[in-house]
């Protein structure tokens, strides 16, 4: 292959498109069975903060009321869409265990065997290993635990009280699907910077983009001040549950024992099921190509290029700017990529037998 592509979700699809724009040869694979997978599995109440009008890639506007807000199986659908209406080749059913280089060339070990490649972009984006703390394993076999990427509904949790642990944007939709149901407990490790859906009319997203806010690099001034902030958590349905008292917001989680989560300030809590909305790790521990990664594993790269010729990123957060992980801007980052591809690679022509995403 001339071009691989290592997940097509949106980043994936994203690079897909900017790469048959330009005419090269190239290959999408994906572990999914179909296309939008990811999103499709996500709990069942999940709504995105960025309304339609923001959370659509090149060519192809998201339907339905453009400044409402989309449900996640509405962007599974869409993706799906994309990727029919474009006829970008994608692999199913294709696991990559290993990418290894060498003689010039990338190695892509994978469930359906080996692929060589001359480029490759990895789009698997930044939320890969759920991450819950260590402490967790002291709670008792009789509480209940899920992580976010486990949890579908409340009908998974028994009993009344139910500690939410994190306050970002998922555990409080969360927090507030559970409270119609249990008593619930939300611990927020910082102060909640709450944000309108709309400011004098528009949505908060309609005036990011008219100041650039979300262009704002990382080495920018007010780039380096958003970056070292928390995401702030849209909308004031959270707060006025926490007023009227059907969320209790506690301090951060920092320890267990049995049934009870130990508390900053020294106070702790009994409770039945505990979420994990603490967030994912990256895992790249698949790519054996020690000079393409830092300390601690995250990858080096100056917007996405990485140091080893060839290999590239699409998708990661703050990659050239605020917005580069969210659905509605990583396609600046991969038509960025695809230009840079285009400078290593002579134009091959496309010649393909089907536009059908299957597993091959």
């Amino acid at each position: 292959m001339d071009i691989v592509v290592i997940g097509a979700g949106q980043a994936g699809l994203a690079a897909g498109y900017e790469l048959q724009r330009a005419n090269r040869d190239f290959l999408l694979l994906d572990k999914g069975s179909f296309i939008g997978e990811s999103w499709r599995s996500r709990y069942d109440s999940l709504r995105l903060f960025t309304p339609r009008r923001y959370s659509a890639l090149p060519g192809l506007p998201m339907k339905g009321k453009r400044w409402g807000y989309p449900h996640k199986d509405e962007i599974a659908d869409y993706l799906a869409e994309y990727q029919s209406k474009y006829a970008l080749p994608v692999q199913l059913l294709t696991d990559v265990t290993s990418l290894t280089a060498r003689d010039g060339r990338f190695w892509i070990a994978t469930s359906k065997g080996e692929l060589e490649a001359r480029q490759v972009i990895v789009s698997t984006g930044p939320f890969q290993r759920p991450y819950c703390p260590e402490f967790g394993s002291a709670l008792g076999s009789a509480v209940t635990q899920l992580h976010t990427a486990d949890y579908k509904n409340p009908e998974q949790l028994p009993g009344e009280r139910v500690l939410v642990v994190g306050a970002g944007n998922s555990g409080a939709q969360i927090a507030l699907e559970l409270s119609a149901k249990k008593k619930v407990y939300l611990s927020a490790s910082h102060a909640i910077n709450y944000m309108p859906y709309r400011f004098l009319g528009r949505s908060l997203f309609w005036w990011y983009e008219r100041i650039g806010l979300l262009r704002k690099g990382p080495d920018s001034r007010i780039g380096k001040k958003l970056a070292a902030k928390k995401d702030p958590l849209y909308g004031y349905e959270l707060k006025e549950a926490i007023d009227r008292g059907e969320v209790d917001l506690l301090p951060r989680t920092i320890g267990a024992k049995e049934r009870r989560l130990l508390l900053e300030g020294g106070a702790d809590i009994e409770v039945d099921a505990v979420v994990w909305a603490t967030g994912f790790k990256p895992d790249y521990s698949w790519i054996d190509i020690p000079d393409a990664f830092g300390t601690g594993g995250t990858p080096v790269h100056d917007r996405g290029v990485s140091p080893v010729r060839g290999l590239y990123f699409v998708g990661l957060p703050w990659q050239s700017c605020r917005g580069s992980a969210l659905i509605g801007w990583v396609h600046r980052d991969a038509k960025y990529i695809s230009q840079i591809v285009r400078q290593h690679e002579p134009k091959i022509s496309l010649q393909r037998q089907s536009s059908v995403a299957r597993p091959l």
